[in-house]
């Protein structure tokens, strides 16, 4: 059995490195760095470095990311079987990025800011009604929450990755920030 483990895990490897493209492992994986990894570092030097130009092209990125992110979750099944679409989903992540292009600022100003002026009244009925349903929930099993928490914290303890706490309120603790923050001056 373990001869048979050892082929199959050997047959995938040896696929990868000899058709990566064909993989779409190895597209899920640059789709993921491209759209969310690099975008992540990104907005936290935006709002580390109080760029307010940058702060704002981040914003537009994660809304049309995040707009572009809601469609493939409904449409996913369907359109993953396209031929070449992780290779188009690429190029559009990093069509989005390109200070040249400026996809995410089109995107944002031609289509998702109308869409969103035509209908923010519905969508602020539907975030209200989605708010008050989790305060709700919340409020309903504060002792679940609040006994998960303490679990939570036993185990992040006792496996010595716990952060420092400083609490301003009672029963809130927050994390201390003693990290530095980023300069204009420091490399990028």
């Amino acid at each position: 059995m373990a001869f048979l483990g050892s082929n199959i895990a050997s047959e995938v490897g040896l696929r990868l490195l000899l058709c990566p493209v064909g993989s779409n492992i190895v597209l899920r994986t640059a789709c993921c760095s491209v759209g969310i990894v690099l975008p992540v570092y990104s907005t936290f030097k935006a709002i580390e470095r109080k760029n307010e130009n940058d702060q704002q092209k981040w914003l537009m990125y994660w809304a049309a990311y995040g707009s572009f992110s809601l469609v493939e979750v409904f449409t996913d099944k369907l359109i993953s079987w396209f031929p070449m679409y992780y290779h188009v989903k690429f190029a559009f992540l990093v069509w989005l990025q390109l200070p040249t292009a400026e996809g995410a600022n089109q995107l944002y100003k031609n289509h998702l800011r109308p869409f969103l002026l035509r209908h923010h009244g519905r969508f602020d009925l539907l975030v209200g009604f989605a708010y008050g349903e989790m305060v709700r929930f919340y409020s309903r099993h504060q002792a679940e929450i609040g006994y998960a928490k303490t679990i939570l914290l036993k185990i992040m303890g006792s496996a010595g990755i716990m952060p420092k706490a400083k609490s301003n309120r009672p029963g809130h603790p927050q994390i201390e920030d003693s990290s530095p923050t980023i300069s204009d001056d420091d490399d990028d």
